[in-house]
């Protein structure tokens, strides 16, 4: 044979073979096509997406689209709460939007919380 296979997406396996129309892995017992098998880190391409799937860019409002509890305070931010002037970052956690809440202060979000208003 002379192509190789991609490795495994789930456990990143090197011993992947064709069956048919599929490709299997024999470690996990992963299936998928060849048609949607990616090179790895091809996925995402940068881009930050909103809870709705819309593209996220600096300076973009926002909308909370559920409560959110904040540490050391007691009350959180609520559902609806609108965020002007978001900044785009490499978050810490998956939170890789950098904003100012009114009431709360500077903080970070995750873009899975939020819409784009």
């Amino acid at each position: 044979m002379t192509d190789t296979l991609p490795p495994c997406p789930e456990c990143s396996s090197a011993y992947t073979y064709e069956m048919g129309a599929l490709l299997i892995c024999p470690e996990c017992g992963h299936e998928w096509s060849l048609t949607s098998a990616e090179p790895p880190g091809d996925g995402e391409d940068g881009v930050i997406r909103d809870a709705v799937g819309n593209v996220l860019a600096d300076g973009d409002t926002v909308t909370v689209i559920k409560s959110l509890k904040v540490k050391g305070s007691p009350t959180g931010i609520k559902a609806g709460t609108k965020v002007r002037n978001i900044r785009l970052v490499e978050g810490v956690d998956g939170h890789d939007i950098d904003c100012k809440v009114d009431g709360f202060g500077p903080m970070q979000l995750k873009s899975s919380v939020v819409k784009k208003a």
